[in-house]
Formats: C-alpha cells, sequence, structure tokens
C-alpha cells in the first residue's frame, strides 16, 4: 500500500476514525490491526520476513531476561546475555543479508531494513539493561510493525516509540491538523517535485550521457531524492502526529550544512544514529581497539590517538554502506563519505589558517560558498546509487574529458521526457521548498508560525498548497505513483 495511493489515503481516514472513537485503552489494538492490514497489503507471502523478526526478538529478550535472573554471577549472567543477544543478531542479519542478494525472495522484503534495524536496536539495548524486555507479545509485535515508519523510516527507539504506542491519546485538533499539514507537504514534496523529475534521471542513466549531463544528472538526483525521502518522512510523521505520536525528525534540512560531518548529522538522522549507538561506539571501546590506541598515541603521536577512531569511522561507513545494498557501488559510497570526513578532519587545522590569513569567515559569501561546495561534493559522492563502480568512474572521468556546457540549451534538456512546463513546475516547486525550509531554519516551525496568524490566511495557504499538489502533480489518467526510493533499502 504506497503512500501516494488513493487506498492509504481511504485507509489513513478510516483509521484515525476509529482510533479516537474507540476507548483510550484500546487505541494500541487498532494501530496494531492497522498496522497488520497495512502490511499484508504488500502480499501474505512477506509475512514470513516480519512475523520471523517479531518473534525471534521476542524470544531472546525474555530468555536474556531469564538468564540473568538465573546467572550465579553478574559477569556470568552478561555472558550468557551476550550470547543470547549475539544469536539474535545474527539470525536476523542473516536473513537480511540473504534479502539483499536475492537468494530467498526476488526482492527485498516490504520495509525489512527498517523494521529489522529497529527491532534489533531493542535487542541490543535490553542486553545492556537500558529497557526491560516488553512481555506482552503484541505490544511487541505494535512496535515492529507500526505501518507509518514501516516504508521508509524513521529508525526509533523502543524507550522513546513504544511507551507512546501504548498509552491512550485524546484526539487534540491542533495535532490533528498540524499532522495533517505535514502529510500534504510530503505530498507536495513526493508528487510535484521528485516524481516528476524522476523521468529525467532515468533517462540520464543512459550511456550516452556523460561530462556535462552527467553533471546535470548529479543536479537532479539530489532535488529527487531529498524531495523523496524527506516527502515521505513527512507523511509518516505528519500521519504520526494525527494519531498523537511522536517520531523522532529524520532531516533537519540538510543543504543547509556548511561541510559533510555536518550534513550525516541532518540527513537520515536516525540511520546515523543507530550506527554510532551500535556499531561505532561499541568497536571505539572494544578491547582491540584500546590496545591499538595505546600503541598507536606512543607510535605517531597525535594522528595516533585519532587512528582508532578513524577505523571506527570506517567499520561504521562499510555497514551503512552495505545496510543500503550488499554490492560495491554501495560500499564504495560507504567508503567516500568516510574519506571526505576523515581527511576533513585532518585538514581542519590547515584549514584554519587559510581561513585566518584571508579572513574568509567574515566574508558574508562565505557561507553560501560552503553550502554550495557541500552540495556538489556530495551529489558526486551520492550519485554512486545509480551506477556500477566502475560506471561510477568512467563517468566521473567524463567530467573532465567531455564538459560541454551547450546541452543546457542545444535541447538535450528537451529529450529527456520533460517539456518546458514540467521544467517551469519544478522551479516552482523547488522555489517553494527552499523558502519553507529557510523559513524554518531562520524562524522554526512553519506550522506554528501560521498557527499564530488569522484563520482564513491560514487555511487559505492550506487550502493554496492542496490545489497546487492535485493540479500540478506528476500524475495523469491510469498513473500509478512512484514508489518511494529508499523502499529498495
Amino acid at each position: 500500500m504506497q503512500f501516494t495511493s488513493v487506498t492509504f489515503l481511504l485507509f489513513a481516514a478510516v483509521l484515525l476514525i476509529v482510533y479516537y472513537r474507540v476507548p483510550g485503552r484500546f487505541q494500541w489494538c487498532v494501530l496494531l490491526a492497522g498496522s497488520y492490514v497495512f502490511f499484508l497489503k504488500a502480499g501474505w507471502n512477506q509475512l514470513f520476513f516480519l512475523l520471523f523478526t517479531t518473534l525471534t526478538t521476542y524470544a531472546s529478550t525474555l530468555l536474556m531476561t531469564r538468564v540473568r535472573e538465573k546467572a550465579p554471577t553478574k559477569a556470568a549472567a552478561k555472558q550468557r546475555s551476550r550470547i543470547v543477544m549475539a544469536v539474535c543478531l545474527v539470525l536476523n542479519f542473516t536473513l537480511l543479508a540473504l534479502c539483499k542478494v536475492s537468494i530467498l525472495c526476488a526482492s527485498l522484503p516490504f520495509g525489512i531494513s527498517f523494521y529489522m534495524f529497529q527491532s534489533m536496536g531493542y535487542v541490543v539495548d535490553v542486553h545492556r539493561g537500558s529497557v526491560k524486555a516488553e512481555r506482552n507479545p503484541l505490544r511487541l509485535a505494535l512496535f515492529v510493525t507500526y505501518f507509518p515508519q514501516l516504508v521508509q523510516g524513521p529508525i526509533s527507539k523502543f524507550s522513546k516509540l513504544a511507551p507512546q504506542l501504548c498509552e491512550a491519546h485524546p484526539y487534540d485538533g491542533k495535532q490533528l491538523s498540524f499532522g495533517l499539514q505535514r502529510m500534504l507537504w510530503g505530498y507536495f514534496k513526493k508528487l510535484v517535485i521528485a516524481d516528476r523529475i524522476a523521468p529525467a534521471v532515468a533517462a540520464l542513466k543512459g550511456a550516452e550521457y556523460t561530462g556535462t549531463a552527467f553533471f546535470v544528472m548529479t543536479i537532479f538526483y539530489a532535488v529527487q531524492i531529498y524531495a523523496d525521502f524527506t516527502g515521505g518522512i513527512d507523511i509518516a510523521l505528519g500521519l504520526s502526529q494525527a494519531l498523537g505520536i511522536t517520531l523522532p525528525e529524520n532531516f533537519i534540512r540538510p543543504f543547509f550544512s556548511k561541510n559533510i560531518a555536518e550534513y550525516w548529522r541532518r540527513w537520515h538522522i536516525t540511520l546515523g544514529v543507530w550506527m554510532k549507538d551500535y556499531i561505532f561506539y561499541p568497536i571505539s571501546v572494544s578491547q582491540p581497539i584500546r590496545k591499538l590506541s595505546k600503541a598507536a598515541r606512543k607510535r605517531f603521536g597525535s594522528f595516533g590517538k585519532r587512528l582508532p577512531v578513524y577505523i571506527a569511522s570506517a567499520a561504521t561507513w562499510f555497514v551503512t554502506g552495505i545496510w543500503h545494498g550488499l554490492t560495491p557501488n554501495f560500499i564504495l559510497w560507504g567508503m567516500l563519505n568516510c574519506f571526505v570526513i576523515v581527511v576533513s578532519e585532518e585538514l581542519t587545522p590547515l584549514y584554519q589558517k587559510f581561513h585566518n590569513r584571508f579572513h574568509l569567515k567574515e566574508k558574508k559569501w562565505y557561507p553560501a560558498f560552503e553550502m554550495l561546495r557541500m552540495f556538489l561534493l556530495m551529489n558526486l559522492i551520492r550519485i554512486c546509487d545509480l551506477f556500477s563502480a566502475g560506471e561510477y568512474f568512467h563517468r566521473m572521468g567524463t567530467l573532465f574529458t567531455n564538459w560541454h556546457i551547450s546541452v543546457l540549451w542545444d535541447g538535450t534538456l528537451l529529450s529527456l521526457g520533460l517539456t518546458g512546463l514540467d521544467y517551469l513546475l519544478l522551479l516552482l516547486g523547488i522555489a517553494v521548498m527552499f523558502t519553507v525550509s529557510l523559513v524554518q531554519e531562520k524562524r522554526g516551525s512553519v506550522r506554528e508560525l501560521l498557527w499564530q496568524k488569522n484563520q482564513w490566511l491560514r487555511y487559505g495557504l492550506i487550502f493554496l498548497l492542496l490545489l497546487v499538489t492535485l493540479l500540478m502533480g506528476s500524475y495523469g489518467i491510469g498513473y500509478d505513483a512512484s514508489s518511494f526510493i529508499y523502499n529498495r533499502f
């Protein structure tokens, strides 16, 4: 059931009505039933994967609790709990790996990367003792299957999400309105911008498009994936807010970042937090890394002190890459991100001397230059998504051997499946998206700002956004909205 389908809109409307009509103590049951209906719309054959993760998560966390209670010492309790946790992690991540290489199924099961990472984070937290194991299997099933975040996240922590799912949520008109407004904003980004530019991105993958055309593709794909991914997240967070449930933010205007490290603190935030909590930090404090740190400091001085951190970073980015796909291009994508971050960290003293020498930080234009530099750099790395590693390097090479700026006006752009009107609508949509992001960056929530205005102005702007989405969305007779890009991860 795609977020952009009429079926989903009807489903969400019925769910909201039933949710607020039943007594508060039964609302979580409505969510559980709705989550399974939503999931099963993708096909009964995918139920096995969801149940496997749910049952292994439930059984392993209860078993960890039991073995800790019966262990003779704290050390024994920790060791036995670790064994149970390891078995659960190996079973689930092996299943995920087999699915990603299409050994168990023709395509990646619906939502598996997101609900599995969320569930395995909960298993680790139970082992660490930061949360207690949920003894009610149905309530745990709701945490695993909560449908708004099944499509593409965000990835939530049990301690933050589970209590909200199971508590009563009285009707709140403001929160319902804010939630529906955010959903509408997500539909605008997805239908007016992401789906409209998608045909051009697909066409530019052709072998004949190199050099300048390839550079244009990196920009087009940046627009597509941002509008697509954030649009889907807006729909998920908006529907959750309408239900009285707060999901973690997954994006904080990443294109306003001035360097790649800041960018990754603003883009796909919950995946980054998951990787830090369960990959980076455990590696950083592991005994082998501590030994390496001690030896490296003696041999390499200050660099040796940073070396273990860089090793942990490389491991984290490697895992992040294979999370996106078990293919060389995604591993390359992860390693390129890691390389740029590490090099930037090592060159920081040199940057500071350069900035101080020429007083760049004092220049009004310099922050804009930093954002543009980051945007272009991330575009050149992100495009790894769409090509094999070999083809990626070939296309990158053509930036230096086949640069013909005439591509911008010789009719090439009009041969990509978009008309002049499409490009005009894209420019207007991007301008609206940028303006809203700029207001959010400077003044905070646009919805809160509108809430303080005259209701005629507020609802007039909301109606205008709805009208624009309906009239200018990329669809027509027989149209079937494109699935979200992150569905395939």
